[in-house]
């Protein structure tokens, strides 16, 4: 009997877990960790969504089996949603299909439409199930670049002209995760373009599609002109209702994929607890005030972050969208390597950040920083990485040379 399973084996060490274990002991030790490392929103769903999802709750009929392709409601609401934010007509019934978070629909589409061997081209550095879920399946994954400029679409070039076999999906997500890195309309042309030349199935990552900044909103794929030929799009009510725990994300696009995606679903699952369901189409139906709240308020902690990392001498770019800032290490402490400086981050500042290698061999030299923690404790956390800093002998603004 072995113990050499085929598919673990393809599975490195979860990189991001080994801070997160560290995280976690010190937390039982009853240190102060700061944890900027999960994108897990610390604010609380609209209260009306609370309320419907209690509502249905006491419902003696609603604790049987869900529907596992979403209940019908529910698929009529992300298709309103479509068509309100990006002015997408969408088939509710052929076009959409719930799922377990967006996570879950990305391994279960890989799992639905590749076979072992097959190539799927995917951003590097990403976040892991755009790799790992095709890895799974059995895939082979070629790199590509995640800032959207022209080489780009020239490594696309070389990835079909060079690759045997051709691949067969490409993967993408903007704003990334973990750059938040944006694209506009225009980028979404020229892939769908190159999808239909090429019989590429495109799989677009959308979760933050709600969290964009300075007055740019961000696209939809599906908004290009024949895109549904190719193309099956993700999003997730993770982010934008704050709504992380509850698991509800959703496939919408291409009628061939999504007929595959719910096929494998109904034999895994029999989708979401129904009170939750139900609760979602609240979200999604409701007042929206919410969205723009949370948007803004990430705004603010983007800001925060930027200026008091600034002055503790570490500088960030601003990120245009998401939760996330992608910061490159100081300069005078890159050689230690990401991993090792969030380990000692943790350490001896008690600020948790994700290894930008977590995220691909290309996230080498970053590490990603979740604003998932209120203006406050955001400050606090840059006094103590200036404190880390001096004690490494960097030079920080306002500090007496030594």
């Amino acid at each position: 009997m072995s113990d050499e399973f085929y598919r673990i084996k393809r599975l490195p060490p979860y990189v991001i877990a080994e801070v997160n274990a560290m995280r976690a002991a010190a937390r039982q030790a009853g240190e102060d960790i700061i944890d900027l490392g999960m994108g897990n929103p610390d604010l609380p769903p609209p209260p009306h969504v609370i309320e419907k999802l209690a509502e249905v709750a006491r419902n003696p009929k609603a604790h049987g089996y869900s529907a596992s392709k979403g209940i019908p409601g529910l698929r009529k609401a992300q298709a309103a949603y479509y068509g309100r934010r990006f002015g997408v007509d969408v088939d509710p019934e052929s076009e959409v299909v719930v799922t377990l978070g967006s996570k879950e629909g990305l391994a279960n589409l890989a799992q639905a439409i590749t076979a072992p061997g097959d190539v799927v081209l995917a951003p590097n550095p990403s976040y892991p199930i755009h790799t790992f879920g095709f890895i799974i399946a059995g895939a082979t994954i070629r790199s590509v670049p995640t800032t959207p400029d022209e080489r780009y679409f020239e490594a696309l070039e070389r990835a079909m002209k060079f690759t045997v076999p051709k691949p067969s999906v490409l993967v993408m997500g903007y704003p990334s995760n973990p750059t938040a890195e944006t694209v506009d309309l225009a980028f979404y042309e020229r892939v769908v373009a190159f999808a239909k030349e090429h019989k590429l199935w495109v799989l677009s990552d959308l979760a933050y599609s709600e969290l964009y900044y300075d007055g740019c909103p961000t696209p939809s794929i599906l908004q290009v002109k024949g895109a549904k030929d190719v193309a099956v799009e993700f999003t997730s009510l993770s982010k934008t209702y704050s709504m992380a725990g509850w698991r509800i994300g959703f496939a919408v696009g291409n009628k061939t994929l999504i007929g595959a995606l719910t096929r494998v679903k109904s034999y895994l699952d029999y989708g979401a607890f129904t009170p939750i369901q139900a609760a979602a189409v609240a979200a999604l139906n409701g007042p929206q005030d919410i969205v723009a709240a949370n948007r803004e308020l990430y705004h603010k902690r983007r800001d925060v972050l930027v200026e008091s990392f600034a002055r503790a001498g570490w500088d960030i770019p601003a990120p245009r969208a998401s939760m996330f800032a992608w910061a490159p290490l100081p300069p005078a402490l890159a050689h230690l390597g990401s991993l090792e400086f969030s380990k000692q981050l943790l350490t001896h500042a008690g600020v948790a950040v994700a290894a930008g290698v977590g995220y691909g061999e290309e996230g080498e030299g970053f590490v990603r920083i979740a604003m998932v923690e209120n203006e406050h404790r955001l400050r606090q956390a840059a006094r103590n990485v200036k404190k880390y800093l001096v004690s490494m002998g960097v030079n920080v603004p306002g500090q007496a040379a030594g």
